[in-house]
């Protein structure tokens, strides 16, 4: 597969490996008591840090469980003036450190530094997707080729599933290249097989729907025969007409929809029906496309019981009074024959890739919508809650976990709320902001929908807000700022990629993983060893166990007899 290659892409492109583990550390928590120093255990997260620490961070608990993400990164217009900000130890990559992201002319490394950005992130991002889960990106002209080119990459050409096409604007605004731009894009990917969820029928579609026949469920008309008459000889066979008494046969190259019995249980709801053998291999031969010689010969007719004068007049009866069978008759009852497709029976539509922005909102209702919340110009590029609903809707189950790490104005949270409002769901979101107005604006604008604005009334919800907080290796020694739980946590997961349950029954003892048992022998005050009194401490039962502690006095056979691997701190904690 052809890659895509730029300046720094050399160092770049394992550049999430070496991004240090930090802790996140809860300030607060906000619920319908307002907001309280107090843990109120809500899973909705807003997270104040560069998203590529968070990121890492979040995935010793999240690693394979995201269902959802939908991001919306610096476009790299060249207006937007974001900042260059991750350490990567490389020279020419070193320079960009803190610089503001110009125009092209003023900027000729503008799209190397955009890539550096984000290659690192999407390789987290495809980390914490599960295996079901779909990731939205927002992005226009500037930077789409090269997005899709670096998402092929990472996630696979396979996996690429759809460019959405959202029509911004619903009028034309002028362009200095001649063509007015209306559409923004959404690059759709996939972790594993994705399908995504119908849509709500709308009722302009609805509208073809009537029941002419009194019947309590509205439907329309369909065939009732399907192509492939040659593959399915047995389904192509003739029905006497009830009214006229003709043969009625699918027309060339098809096949009735439904089998014999079921044909024949439908046309008893008319007037008797009988199975018999009328020899009509001419016809169907022509039915098929086939020689007579070809046709199936164990194929019966689905005929009148009675004279045909006594079944159309049981057939009028049924007509005129309603309800009619699945398989009808036109033209006053004397016409072809026809399906009924009732709308109980249509589950939804298929999104497509192009969302108008009659059904999505666009962006003049998005910034009356943070108008309203937060008050006027307090950003800039905010995206209508319609059309972060719509992902949700397509991509989502009500017990979803829903990640944006650029969160911005908080749009991702607000549709995740307000999506459980209307369905009765549980999704969670967790959101992420690295710039200051996390607080001020992402964190608020979730508060005031929780409370209520305006006229709309506040939802019920909660959320817990977190600061990225210090690395938990300082010097490849463990920070002494850190909390146990968190070490712990950590060192779990870089054994066995799951995320950590805390354990009361044992002091050391972390959990275990196919018949693996794991122990963090770690105290901030003093030197632990593996000895023989700590072995005292040990649970049996597993097939061998990992013993961390900071010096071992056992002997190595005794180690290999016992299956025990040893692992000295902090020499031996892992990387991921």
């Amino acid at each position: 597969m052809p890659t895509l290659n730029w300046i720094g892409r050399e160092r770049i492109i394992n550049h999430h490996k070496d991004v240090p583990y930090c802790v996140l550390n809860r300030k607060y928590s906000f619920d319908s008591a307002g907001q309280h120093e107090e843990d109120n255990s809500s899973e909705n997260m807003v997270i104040h840090g560069d998203n590529l620490y968070v990121l890492k961070s979040l995935l010793p608990k999240y690693e394979g469980k995201i269902d959802c993400i939908y991001i919306d990164p610096p476009y790299n217009t060249g207006n937007e003036k974001w900042v260059y900000n991750d350490n990567v130890n490389d020279p020419q990559i070193l320079k960009w450190l803190g610089q503001v992201v110009g125009k092209d002319g003023e900027d000729l490394s503008r799209h190397d530094k955009w890539l550096c950005m984000m290659y690192p992130r999407l390789k987290l991002l495809q980390k914490l997707l599960s295996e079901k889960g779909v990731i939205f990106i927002s992005i226009d002209d500037n930077e789409l080729y090269n997005l899709k080119s670096i998402c092929d990459e990472i996630f696979g050409q396979n996996k690429f599933v759809s460019n959405i096409s959202w029509q911004r604007t619903y009028s034309p605004r002028n362009d200095s290249k001649g063509i007015a731009v209306e559409v923004e894009h959404i690059l759709v990917y996939s972790k594993g097989f994705w399908s995504p969820k119908k849509l709500p029928r709308t009722d302009e579609m609805n509208k073809g729907y009537k029941s002419p026949d009194k019947d309590p469920d509205l439907w329309t008309s369909g065939d009732a025969f399907a192509p492939g008459s040659a593959d399915h000889q047995g389904m192509v066979y003739g029905v006497q007409h009830p009214f006229t008494g003709t043969m009625i046969y699918p027309y060339g190259g098809s096949h009735w929809r439904l089998d014999q019995k079921k044909v024949l249980e439908i046309m008893n709801q008319w007037c008797p029906y009988k199975f018999e053998d009328i020899h009509d291999y001419s016809e169907r031969a022509k039915v098929c496309g086939i020689s007579t010689d070809e046709v199936r010969r164990d194929v019966e007719a689905l005929v009148l019981a009675l004279p045909v004068e006594e079944s159309r007049a049981l057939f009028l009866k049924r007509y005129n009074e309603g309800v009619w069978p699945t398989l009808y008759f036109t033209n006053g009852g004397c016409g072809g024959i026809r399906r009924k497709k009732h709308l109980t029976d249509v589950s939804g539509r298929l999104p497509t890739n192009l969302w108008l922005y009659q059904d999505v909102g666009h962006t003049d209702e998005s910034k009356k919508e943070i108008n309203a919340i937060l008050g006027s110009n307090v950003f800039d590029t905010p995206k209508p809650v319609r059309l972060i609903t719509q992902i949700l809707k397509i991509a989502t189950d009500k017990d979803s976990i829903v990640l944006d790490s650029f969160a911005g104005s908080g749009t991702t949270a607000h549709a995740v709320m307000k999506l459980n409002s209307e369905d009765g769901g549980n999704r969670r979101y967790i959101c992420v902001e690295m710039l200051d107005y996390a607080e001020t604006i992402t964190a608020k604008r979730i508060k005031t929908v929780i409370e209520g604005y305006e006229q709309n009334e506040g939802i019920p919800s909660s959320f817990t807000f977190y600061e990225i907080g210090c690395e938990l290796l300082k010097n490849d020694l463990i920070n002494e700022e850190v909390d146990e739980e968190s070490i712990r946590q950590f060192v779990f997961y870089t054994e066995t990629k799951s995320a950590y349950a805390p354990v009361c029954d044992s002091k050391y003892y972390l959990g275990s993983k196919d018949s693996v048992a794991y122990y963090f022998c770690y105290e901030k005050e003093k030197s632990v060893a593996l000895n023989n009194e700590l072995l005292k401490t040990i649970k049996g039962g597993f097939d061998s166990y990992v013993i961390y502690a900071d010096v071992c006095y056992l002997p190595d056979d005794y180690l290999k007899k016992n299956n025990i691997i040893f692992k000295k701190i902090p020499r031996d904690l892992g990387r991921f």
